[in-house]
C-alpha cells in the first residue's frame, strides 16, 4: 500500500506547522506521486532550495514509497499574503 494524502499532510503539519497546506495525489490513488503547496513561518530567511529540502526531510519516511514529489509552492506567510493579494487584484480571465 502506498502513502496517502492524509499521511503526507500529517507529517508536514507536525514538522513544519504550516498556516496553509494543500496536498494533491497525482498518482491516481496509488500514493506514488504528490504535489504540495505549503506556507510556513519556518521558511523565513531560507532560500527556495533549503525550503524544498525541509519539505523532503519532513517526509523522510514517506519518501521511501513516494516516487515523485513536486513542491509547487514553499513560501512564508508574508509571501503567501502577497500572492493572494496579487491574485485578487489580477483575476484570471
Amino acid at each position: 500500500m502506498g502513502v496517502t494524502k492524509e499521511q503526507v499532510e500529517s507529517s508536514l503539519n507536525s514538522k513544519l506547522n504550516p498556516s496553509h497546506i494543500e496536498v494533491l495525489d497525482t498518482s491516481g490513488g496509488c500514493g506514488a506521486s504528490f504535489v504540495v503547496e505549503i506556507v510556513s513561518e519556518q521558511f523565513e530567511g531560507k532560500r527556495l532550495l533549503e525550503r524544498h529540502r525541509m519539505v523532503n526531510a519532513a517526509l523522510e519516511e514517506e519518501m521511501k514509497e513516494i516516487h515523485a514529489l513536486s513542491v509547487k509552492k514553499a513560501v512564508t506567510p508574508e509571501q503567501w499574503k502577497k500572492l493572494q493579494e496579487s491574485n485578487q487584484s489580477n483575476p484570471a480571465a
